[in-house]
């Protein structure tokens, strides 16, 4: 037996995938919509983890970082000239990565599968900020970028 509960949060950012042919190599924005899935085998104080610090501490994140900016690739030529004009950046795979870059360690461009692992390692983090149930753990985030266009990132259970 295992319970389990889900948060949800909607940030608009512009990604380009410059590496792949088509129409996704131009600099494009979408309304993303992220959910995360916190299981756990017991529940502690009658919860998984409370609903509203989780949620606080992974929108507050995404506000931050992504909401209103652009994802890109460290090695995408537009990435200096968006950072050059004040423009919000978030670089995936620098090899200089801000604090918060270090989540995209590993993961070159930003496309929808990368951002559900992304996210991933996000509310991992803030998960183990909080007071949860033992075992607790971000079991799934599925991210969608469009009504049609969805990704997931499933941990494997500890």
């Amino acid at each position: 037996m295992s319970h389990a509960v889900t948060v949800r949060h909607n940030f608009e950012t512009a990604h380009r995938l410059p590496h792949l042919a088509g129409k996704c190599e131009n600099l494009h924005g979408h309304s993303w919509v992220v959910e995360v899935t916190v299981t756990a085998p017991v529940l502690a104080a009658g919860t998984v983890v409370e609903f509203g610090a989780f949620k606080r501490a992974l929108r507050t994140w995404i506000d931050s970082f992504l909401d209103h900016g652009a994802m890109l690739g460290a090695s995408d030529p537009l990435a200096p000239v968006l950072a050059g004009q004040g423009s919000k950046l978030f670089r995936f795979g620098a090899d200089d990565p801000t604090e918060q870059e270090q989540h995209a360690a590993g993961l070159g461009w930003p496309s929808v599968e990368a951002v559900a692992e992304l996210l991933g390692r996000v509310a991992t983090e803030a998960l183990h900020t909080l007071p949860r149930a033992a075992g607790a753990y971000v079991s799934h985030v599925g991210v969608s970028e469009t009504a049609v266009n969805a990704a997931s990132w499933t941990a494997v259970a500890p």
